[in-house]
């Protein structure tokens, strides 16, 4: 059974489909990111989200973008550099993102059903976003993961 996010449903099947471009197990998998195997297999199914802090590796491993993975785009084009989990330019694009779309913090926390104290942590850098929250955002807003997660020229 596969749960649905906020503002639609995550494509858990991409999870699976990374894996097996690396031609590995789950067990294998769950070595190299030193997690249990069960940790994979809910990923894959959709009953556990992926945390940033996995899937920028994991994507990094294949060379494929946050986007594809996530399931909000079907483009297979390689990413050429390696990514780095940095919340800090998380909470800067995720500011900026707001700033563009004239939203505030405390209604942005509405949308995704959280606090406005947990999104000022988010664009302080303090707290990496939950992956299933920045799925949302990208989705509500039609912005890329991509964008909100890699250093780029602002």
């Amino acid at each position: 059974m596969r749960k649905l996010l906020l503002g639609g449903s995550m494509n858990f099947d991409k999870i699976r489909y990374i894996r097996e471009m690396l031609d590995i197990s789950g067990r294998q998998l769950a070595k190299e990111l030193n997690l249990t195997k069960s940790t994979i297999s809910r990923w894959e199914t959709g009953e556990s989200v992926i945390p940033l802090k996995h899937l920028i590796p994991l994507c990094n491993m294949t060379q494929i973008s946050l986007d594809f993975a996530l399931g909000l785009s079907d483009d297979k084009t390689k990413v050429t550099h390696e990514r780095k989990l940095d919340p800090k330019l998380i909470g800067k694009h995720l500011r900026m993102l707001r700033e563009q779309k004239k939203i505030t913090q405390t209604d942005l926390a509405a949308l995704l059903n959280t606090s406005q104290s947990t999104m000022s942590s988010y664009e302080n850098g303090k707290t990496t976003i939950l992956t299933a929250f920045l799925y949302s955002i990208c989705k509500r807003y039609k912005v890329s993961a991509d964008w909100i997660c890699d250093n780029h020229e602002s």
